[in-house]
């Protein structure tokens, strides 16, 4: 779960799993799995840096990643 303001600056506790989309639209506006549409105060950098940090949280993504390009180096 990861913790955002909405635009009339109360908090909201959102299930990152269930993010489909992230965009500036101005605002922020994320859209669920479900269809439903949330806009909120932080900067699409800043939602995705705590949707990756929730991720690697609960394990879903790995703490580092190889670089696709790199040969055994």
């Amino acid at each position: 779960m990861i913790q955002l303001t909405r635009l009339n600056g109360k908090a909201v506790t959102l299930n990152a799993i269930l993010i489909e989309m992230v965009e500036e639209t101005p605002d922020t506006m994320i859209t669920l799995v479900t269809g439903k549409k949330i806009m909120v105060l932080e900067p699409v950098d800043d939602v995705v840096e705590k949707i990756q940090r929730y991720f690697q949280t609960i394990g879903l993504v790995s703490g580092t990643l190889k670089s696709l390009n790199s040969e055994g180096s």
